[in-house]
């Protein structure tokens, strides 16, 4: 199968390392994947262009309608069987709307947020008719696009997000990478990892390292990552008294490494479906303290894998990291129960493997056109939701 994956531009962001990942990892004598970047290829896609094909700049601005014809004509050149649109916006009017003039078999769209910035706008919502798939990414998520977003419950299904369990691992070398970063052996580091942008909440991040210092006065703290807030928040953190103690060390192409430095790693999103970066924490063997938003209650699981406090609960996130960091033994074990979890639960072939029989499924079908098997429940039950590996689903606590 021939298989487009398309997005705006591939910058450094969540979303966009596990489409990386998933290219990389799809059965090559099953699948031929090929990205296309209505927008500039951006960094993740200059490192992909050596892999697969890579096609980029079919949009020059937000109202082209040019780009229609232009992809339409690549994916028929391409003879492309599968078309997967990544987030909401553009590129998942324009992916699906050029599938379908393409005559491309299988039409679907991933989607890995509840709000801003994968807000699906009402032309999006007009293409469900002609959409195979929606996938979501959690359980929660695949609820969410049935019951906001208002997709049929027979056309959701959850694929979980998946981290490499073997490149995030527990580090073998914490004491040189501490030392590389100016990090004492024994000082107190709280990390977090995300892009810098509104809905990530580094402004809470900031004042939770300002109340932490005020009990322990040699804690140091990372944020991993980059975006267009990055100058405003280093202002801030410079306001606050931080900027000696806070490191923004933008992106970095040893994040494994750089998680591995820390302590407790932390997560303060208003919104987010399926964050990858606390399965990467977890994966590394470090302890959570997340806000409960999303779909982080089913991968971070109180008193196990780490701690969770309400959406701009700062005071909470506060004593939560705190305790952390005094407790090193607990700490310990929750980072040691996290990484069993993703192990076990959201390995990166759980995801691969996810797309691959679900891409399969939908292609066998549509081309021996044979009807859509319809699930057993009634049509916009939450229960026809197709879960895809439903046994590596269950909840360490269920199991």
């Amino acid at each position: 199968m021939r298989v487009a994956f398309i997005q705006t531009t591939m910058i450094v962001g969540g979303a966009e390392t596990l489409l990386v990942n998933l290219i990389r990892r799809l059965d090559r004598t099953r699948f031929q994947p090929e990205l296309v970047c209505l927008k500039d290829r951006g960094p993740l896609g200059d490192l992909l262009a050596d892999e697969v094909p890579v096609h980029a700049n079919l949009l020059s601005g937000k109202h082209d309608l040019r780009v229609l014809p232009r992809l339409a004509r690549l994916l028929r050149k391409r003879k492309i069987d599968a078309v997967v649109t990544v987030g909401a916006g553009d590129k998942m009017f324009w992916g699906r709307l050029a599938a379908k003039r393409a005559g491309v078999p299988v039409i679907a769209a991933a989607l890995h947020s509840t709000g801003w910035p994968d807000v699906v706008g009402r032309l999006n919502r007009m293409l469900t008719p002609w959409t195979d798939a929606f996938i979501g990414c959690a359980p929660s998520h695949g609820r969410f696009l049935v019951e906001q977003e208002r997709f049929p419950a027979a056309k959701v299904f959850v694929i979980p997000n998946g981290v490499d369990t073997q490149r995030f691992a527990p580090p073998v070398d914490r004491a040189a990478i501490r030392a590389e970063l100016g990090l004492h052996p024994t000082a107190p580091v709280v990390g977090i990892l995300a892009a810098l942008r509104p809905e990530k909440n580094h402004e809470m991040f900031l004042h939770v390292a300002a109340l932490v210092r005020r009990q322990l006065r040699d804690a140091r703290f990372l944020v991993i990552g980059d975006g267009p807030r990055r100058a405003e928040l280093e202002a801030l953190a410079q306001e606050l008294g931080l900027a000696d103690y806070v490191c923004f060390l933008g992106n970095r192409d040893d994040v494994p490494r750089v998680i591995g430095a820390t302590d407790v790693m932390t997560l303060t999103s208003r919104i987010e479906a399926s964050p990858v970066s606390i399965l990467e924490a977890m994966a590394v063997g470090r302890p959570v303290v997340a806000t409960r938003v999303g779909s982080v209650a089913e991968t971070v699981t109180e008193g196990q894998t780490g701690c969770l406090v309400d959406s701009d609960d700062q005071a909470a996130m506060v004593d939560r990291v705190a305790e952390l960091l005094c407790d090193p033994l607990r700490a310990e074990a929750y980072g040691r129960a996290g990484r069993t979890w993703v192990v076990q639960q959201r390995s990166l072939s759980v995801m691969v493997e996810g797309y691959e029989e679900l891409l399969e499924d939908l292609y066998q079908r549509k081309s021996s056109r044979r009807p859509m098997r319809q699930p057993a429940g009634a049509p916009g039950d939450l229960a026809t939701l197709d879960l895809r590996a439903p046994a590596l689903l269950v909840h360490p606590a269920e199991s």
